[in-house]
C-alpha cells in the first residue's frame, strides 16, 4: 500500500497498526500507463487578431507578410509538459514502501513543492498501479484549504513523479507523539478542519477509508492537510463493500467481509473522525487492544472516555462512534456542535473553510 508518503514525514508509525485490505489486487496493465496522461499547464491562447483602426475587411486579398508572421506568432504553443529537469531537488522529506518524497523547488518560478517519487518496478511487484492511478485521479482534482493538493504529475522509463503541495511542519502524527495529547481547544480547531474536508470530499462522492493521525499534514500557518489518498474510493452509488484502512480506525460495517450487511458508505469517515477526536484528546485510540481484541471492541462500540476529557467533546465522541452508520451524527451538524463553537472563534480560517462547506 502507498502509505504516505503524499505524507512527507513517515518516520515511524505506531506499533500494532497495519493495514488491512482484503479486495484482489490484480496487477494491471504494464505500468507506462500509470502516469500516461501528463499534467499540462494551461496552454496559451491564441490572441484575437484585430483589423487597423479605419480599414476596412479584406474577403478576398491574399493575407501580407507581416500578417503572415503575426499568425505564425499567434499559434497556441504546446502545452508544457512536466519534466525532473524543472526542479531543484532539496532534502528527503520521508520515505514510503514505494519511494521517497524529496523537497524541491521549480527552477523557473522558483515554486516550493513536495516531489514524491514512485518506483514502477515496486509499484508493480506490490500489486498496487491501480491504488497509484485511483490516488493522481482522485487527489488532483480536490481544492480545499485543508486537503493536500496535486499540482500535476509526470512519469520516465523507471518512476512516477507526484508534485505536491509542500506541508511546512510535517505529519501531524508526530505532534500528536510529542505531545501525548492535543489541549481541548487545538483538538476542537483541528477537528472543525477535517469535517470541512471530509464535507468537501463527500459533496464530491470521495470516501477517504483511511482518516487517521499518519495521513494528516500541518501546513506552515499550522492548518490541517489531509493526505494519502492511497485507499479513498470514489464511489457515486455509495456504496462499497472493500475492507482497507487501518484496524484501530475501522468501523464495525467494514469488521466482516463477505457477509451480506458489510456493505458501507461515507458515513466510514465519521467513525474514524470518532476515533480521531478521541485519540487526540486521550493520546490513544479508543479501542487500541490485540488485533482480534480489537475487532471484538469495534463491534461493541466497547470504549470509556477518560473523566479529563469535557462533557462537550465527549458528547461529540458518543455522536460520531454509533454502531448505526445512519444514526451518526452528520457533518454539518459537527461543525456547530457546541464543543466546536466553545473552542473555534469565527475568523478568516473559519470563514474560508465555510466558503467550502456551503
Amino acid at each position: 500500500m502507498i502509505s504516505s508518503s503524499t505524507a512527507q514525514l513517515h518516520g515511524g508509525s505506531r506499533p500494532n497498526h497495519f493495514k488491512v485490505a482484503l479486495q484482489s489486487q490484480t496487477s494491471t496493465a504494464a505500468s507506462t500507463a500509470l502516469a500516461s496522461q501528463r499534467k499540462p499547464n494551461a496552454p496559451g491562447s491564441p490572441l484575437a487578431r484585430k483589423p487597423l483602426p479605419g480599414s476596412a475587411p479584406r474577403a478576398s486579398e491574399e493575407p501580407s507578410e507581416d500578417e503572415l508572421a503575426l499568425t505564425l506568432v499567434e499559434q497556441p504553443r504546446a502545452p508544457k509538459q512536466f519534466h525532473l529537469g524543472m526542479f531543484e531537488i532539496g532534502r528527503p522529506l520521508g520515505k514510503g514502501k514505494f519511494g521517497r518524497v524529496y523537497l524541491a523547488r521549480e527552477r523557473t518560478s522558483g515554486f516550493i513543492c513536495a516531489l514524491k517519487v514512485l518506483h514502477k518496478n515496486e509499484l508493480q511487484h506490490g500489486g498496487v498501479e491501480r491504488q497509484v492511478r485511483r490516488e493522481i485521479e482522485i487527489q488532483s482534482n480536490l481544492r480545499h484549504p485543508n486537503i493536500l493538493q496535486m499540482f500535476g504529475h509526470f512519469h520516465d522509463s523507471k518512476r512516477v513523479f507526484l508534485i505536491l503541495e509542500f506541508a511546512g511542519k510535517g505529519e501531524l502524527y508526530k505532534h500528536l507523539r510529542r505531545e501525548n495529547r492535543f489541549p481541548e481547544w487545538k483538538a476542537a480547531q483541528y477537528i472543525a478542519q477535517m469535517a470541512s474536508a471530509l464535507r468537501y470530499l463527500h459533496r464530491k462522492h470521495v470516501i477517504h477509508r483511511d482518516i487517521k493521525p499518519e495521513n494528516i499534514l500541518v501546513g506552515i500557518h499550522g492548518e490541517l492537510k489531509v493526505s494519502d489518498f492511497g485507499w479513498s474510493v470514489h464511489a457515486p452509488n455509495n456504496r462499497r463493500k472493500t475492507m482497507c484502512g487501518t484496524l484501530d480506525y475501522l468501523p464495525p460495517e467494514m469488521i466482516n467481509p463477505g457477509s451480506s450487511e458489510n456493505y458501507y458508505n461515507e458515513k466510514v469517515d465519521l467513525w474514524s473522525l470518532g476515533v480521531l477526536t478521541y485519540e487526540f484528546l486521550v493520546g490513544e485510540a479508543p479501542f487500541e487492544d490485540t488485533p482480534v481484541m480489537t475487532q471484538r471492541r469495534i463491534r461493541r462500540a466497547d470504549m470509556s472516555i477518560p473523566s479529563f476529557v469535557s462533557p462537550e467533546a465527549s458528547d461529540l465522541i458518543k455522536k460520531l462512534l454509533v454502531l448505526n452508520p445512519e444514526k451518526r451524527i452528520a457533518l454539518e451538524q459537527v461543525q456547530v456542535h457546541p464543543w466546536i463553537l466553545k473552542h473555534c472563534v469565527k475568523g478568516e480560517r473559519a470563514a474560508n473553510r465555510e466558503k467550502y462547506s456551503q
